[in-house]
């Protein structure tokens, strides 16, 4: 059933405080997509992020999709990049900023400097029709990715064009994407500048090394669980997470001196116990943990030289 002005307005109103206690990126952007396709009534959409000149495809919903699974198995989707190109739709949006409600995509005029690509359709056995394509806009104006609603329907089921007034609402979403998106950017980057910091007090904590051992981490975990049968769903979600506690497993040589941390001889006994406090100092930086990625970062720090079977 088509929702009214003011329906539209109390899930938007509901939905904004129930994000707050979100902290997973996956999670709340895949609630936004589910939202802001309720609020429209769509039958599909997806949400791809921008990185550098490429759109990462990041959320992807289908109700006619989800329809024909068995109950309780979700549509597998992999995760792929396009060029930002004015040619593709969702590159025209991330190009230009715009928005782009079409009533039909495969009568697109000819002379549009985008087009649809058929063979997703083909792929997926499904027809697209109506399409709206909104920009995640920064408040600086800058495209950090693309919210897209496909297909609604009217209060029997048909799919018909999207409102011109259906634009604003979606826009709002967008916005809370771009916001999410943006605070996940800055965390990553506040990250990587501990990175760097490490770096600077340690002469053999290199961005080689550290990537190494974050390359290795990752190898392990993917060897791990797919042998214990976990999904690729799951295992995509823990990689970057990983990848980046993996990086900052020797953060907490900060607190040592540089005496000791840069002594180009043998440690003395005495020496190699303060050396050993780095991990146990490196976990205290997430005691106060607010994520995922705390719970993991203190995991890895603290126990980064243990051995597989957890001696040593």
């Amino acid at each position: 059933m088509k929702k009214t002005e003011v329906d539209k307005l109390q899930e938007i109103i509901r939905l904004g405080s129930e994000l707050v206690d979100i902290q997973d990126l996956d999670i709340l952007l895949e609630r936004i997509l589910r939202e802001s396709r309720m609020v429209v009534n769509a039958d599909a959409g997806s949400i791809y992020v921008r990185d550098g000149d490429e759109l990462i495809f990041s959320q992807v919903q289908n109700d006619t999709l989800q329809a024909q699974l068995p109950p309780g198995q979700k549509i597998i989707f992999s995760t792929f990049r396009v060029k930002i190109s004015p040619k593709s739709i969702s590159g025209y949006v991330a190009s230009t900023g715009e928005i782009l409600n079409i009533p039909d995509v495969y009568a697109i005029p000819a002379d549009a400097p985008y087009h649809f690509d058929s063979k997703y359709d083909t792929l997926a056995k499904y027809k697209t029709t109506s399409m709206l394509t909104v920009p995640l806009k920064t408040n600086t104006n800058d495209v950090v990715g693309v919210l897209q609603v496909i297909n609604a329907r009217d209060d029997f089921g048909n799919v018909v064009s999207f409102d011109w007034n259906d634009e604003p609402f979606v826009l709002h979403f967008a916005g809370m994407a771009s916001m999410i998106l943006q605070r996940a950017q800055m965390t990553r980057a506040l990250l990587l500048r501990m990175i760097s910091m490490a770096e600077l007090r340690d002469p053999k904590e290199t961005g080689a090394h550290v990537n190494r051992v974050a390359s290795y981490a990752v190898e392990l975990y993917e060897s791990w669980a797919q042998r214990r049968g976990t999904s690729q769903t799951e295992i995509e979600k823990n990689r970057d997470v990983l990848r980046m506690a993996a990086m900052l497993h020797d953060v907490g040589k900060v607190a040592i001196s540089d005496l000791i941390l840069k002594k180009p001889a043998r440690f003395t006994d005495d020496e190699y116990e303060i050396m050993k406090s780095h991990t146990f100092l490196g976990a205290r930086l997430f005691t106060d943990k607010q994520s995922v990625f705390d719970e993991v970062a203190s995991t890895v720090a603290l126990t980064h030289h243990e051995n597989w079977d957890g001696t040593g």
